[in-house]
């Protein structure tokens, strides 16, 4: 029994594997790549977009606002959308009976006008609140030139959009269509308000 046991153990000490072999160094990348020279990384471009100009591209040359002040009467005038109806005359209430007839027989002179002619609606809608707006500083009584509307295919679209707009806007008191010798149908004579120390008298005269 002692023999056979010596054989066992014998046998599982040559069947015992072998220890693995030590782990090779690791390499010394810094001394391996020293003769190497690193290239320089170009210089980093930064794009920096164009700031925009505050101005607008687009003005009429001819009605441009000079004050903060005269874009808010722009405010003053109602939409584009044309009237259905065309207005002969107009007359705020709160008025002298007698105003439009003074007004249709010159009682005011004209203090200046204003030509609409070549405008599409919407350059003819600034330039009439512009208008409007410096004219109180020359005179009550303006006249206003739309056109009889032969140019829009037989529709005056000036025509009813300058007199639907000069009823809404604030500072107009009254209007009327001119006489023939100032523009007859294609032309107005429209009175504003005048500042508060002056008054357009009673209604006797």
């Amino acid at each position: 029994m002692k023999e056979i046991r010596r054989q066992t153990r014998q046998r599982d000490t040559s069947a015992a594997p072998a220890s693995p072999p030590p782990p090779p160094p690791e390499p010394d990348f810094k001394q391996l790549f020293s003769d190497v020279t690193p290239l320089k990384s170009p210089p980093r471009h930064v794009h920096q977009p164009k700031k925009p100009s505050p101005h607008p591209k687009h003005r009429h040359a001819q009605h441009r606002l000079s004050t903060l002040s005269e874009m808010e009467v722009l405010r003053h005038m109602v939409g584009l959308f044309e009237p259905a109806e065309q207005l002969g005359q107009f007359c705020r209430s709160g008025m002298p009976s007698q105003t439009l007839k003074r007004l249709r027989n010159g009682h005011w002179p004209v203090a200046c006008q204003l030509d609409l002619h070549g405008m599409d609606r919407y350059q003819a809608q600034d330039a009439l609140a512009l208008f409007l707006h410096r004219a109180r500083r020359r005179g009550p009584c303006l006249r206003i030139i739309h056109g009889k509307g032969f140019g829009s295919n037989g529709q005056p679209i000036l025509k009813k959009l300058v007199r639907s707009w000069l009823s809404h806007h604030p500072e107009v008191l009254a209007f009327c269509q001119a006489g023939e010798e100032m523009g007859g149908d294609g032309a107005l004579l429209v009175l504003i308000r005048r500042g508060q120390h002056e008054e357009y008298g009673s209604e006797s005269g």
